[in-house]
């Protein structure tokens, strides 16, 4: 997802789209350490999403935006 399309969101379903992700990467990196990860790189795309919602989520809470 971009940065853009999350901009479009309000803080609650961003904390739910973050939580959500998490949840991905605690599975992939469980797949890794068993050895069962098919795609390598999409440990990669979750941790660059995680980093993407957090900066949303903290540019709308330094601008005082609840919406």
């Amino acid at each position: 997802m971009k940065a853009t399309e999350l901009r479009e969101k309000d803080i609650t379903a961003l904390e739910a789209e973050l939580l959500e992700q998490r949840k991905e990467q605690f599975n992939l990196r469980m797949q890794q350490s068993t050895g069962q990860l098919a795609r390598p790189d999409q440990v990669k795309r979750v941790r660059r999403e995680i980093a993407r919602i957090k900066t949303v989520i903290n540019e709308k809470s330094k601008a005082g935006d609840k919406s």
